[in-house]
């Protein structure tokens, strides 16, 4: 048990030591967290981090869709904003004539897609292709079907490190200067702030049955062409180049093209279905999931000089290497 948690004071929230992450995670895979911290509300989690020792570090898990937690687990601090209280969305509001969708981070995307739709809010339905919360969403610029993030980014709200709430506009505020960047898969959003909500705005107002069809299509679509019932983490890596590009490449091509559609490492494989996806097969660790990547990575770029880069996110201590000891089978 951490030392520092005895002094912990006034929580509502869950504290859990030596808190097992695998469960946790898309991927199923992955060592525990030193401490793992669910709090009840904002109010709970600025109370936490107005305690917690400047020197323990924090990271934040959320619903573990595009993360691999290294077999090691993770040192201090493992927060996940989940439950009902972070789940809310909220429809109703409405500014410069259009409709505002305002949102916990813990919020599924596609319950955000969703809520949006049944209001009659055009826009945001292609949250529904894009798997996990809407605040890990922000620090990707997530997005699928010609849309992203930073087109219905009005406001994100966050609480800093030390337990202050803060308020920074995106690219949507009218008159006001964006304080985040967003570019392809990419903010530059403090990495000591955590998310904790949204507010977003739609395109304009539609027929609530028409955008509830067009999830209906992008979830069918999906199902159809990703491994969506594995233990995966969603796209393994950034489309070498911005939609619109002349002569875009997808990394699924050039991962296809070096051969790489089925290459296991251990328990790990290249999906068959769509190979810019990873999947656990049943018994792979982290370490094969991440040398998998690596191996795609490299057999990538001696094949085409494209050097992938990782959209999953991989966080925490490795464990004694033993990458050698796997089986590598194309």
């Amino acid at each position: 048990m951490p030392g520092f948690m005895q002094s912990l004071q006034r929580l509502r929230g869950k504290l859990i030591a030596n808190a097992a992450l695998a469960p946790y995670t898309w991927f199923r895979v992955g060592g525990a967290a030193d401490l793992l911290f669910i709090p009840a509300d904002i109010e709970d989690l600025a109370d936490f981090l107005k305690q917690l020792p400047a020197d323990v570090p924090v990271t934040v898990l959320g619903v573990g869709s595009n993360t691999i937690v290294r077999d090691g687990g993770l040192e201090g601090v493992v927060i996940r904003l989940v439950g009902r209280y972070w789940a809310g969305v909220d429809a109703a509001a409405e500014q410069s004539g259009k409709p505002v969708v305002n949102v916990r981070a813990g919020a599924l995307d596609l319950s955000v897609a969703k809520t949006a739709a049944k209001a009659g809010i055009e826009g945001l339905s292609f949250l529904s292709g894009i798997p996990g919360s809407i605040g890990g969403a922000v620090r990707t610029n997530a997005g699928c079907y010609g849309r992203e993030l930073k087109d219905c980014v009005l406001e994100i709200q966050g609480i800093s490190r030390s337990g202050e709430q803060v308020t920074f506009f995106g690219p949507q505020a009218s008159g006001k200067t964006p304080q985040i960047n967003f570019s392809y898969r990419h903010t530059d959003f403090p990495e000591d702030v955590i998310i904790t909500g949204l507010s977003l705005m739609g395109a304009g107002w539609s027929d609530p049955e028409l955008l509830q069809a067009q999830i209906v299509s992008h979830q069918n679509t999906r199902a159809e062409t990703q491994p969506i019932r594995e233990k995966t983490g969603g796209s393994t890596f950034a489309n070498p180049d911005p939609p619109g590009t002349p002569n875009a490449c997808s990394s699924w091509k050039l991962i296809d093209a070096a051969g790489c559609r089925g290459l296991r490492v251990g328990g790990a494989q290249v999906s068959e279905k769509h190979c810019n996806f990873l999947i656990n097969t049943g018994a792979a660790s982290a370490s094969d999931i991440e040398a998998l990547g690596e191996l795609v990575r490299a057999r990538v770029y001696a094949d085409s000089g494209v050097e992938l880069r990782w959209e999953v996110r991989r966080i925490g201590r490795l464990q004694s290497p033993k990458t050698a000891a796997n089986e590598i089978v194309d």
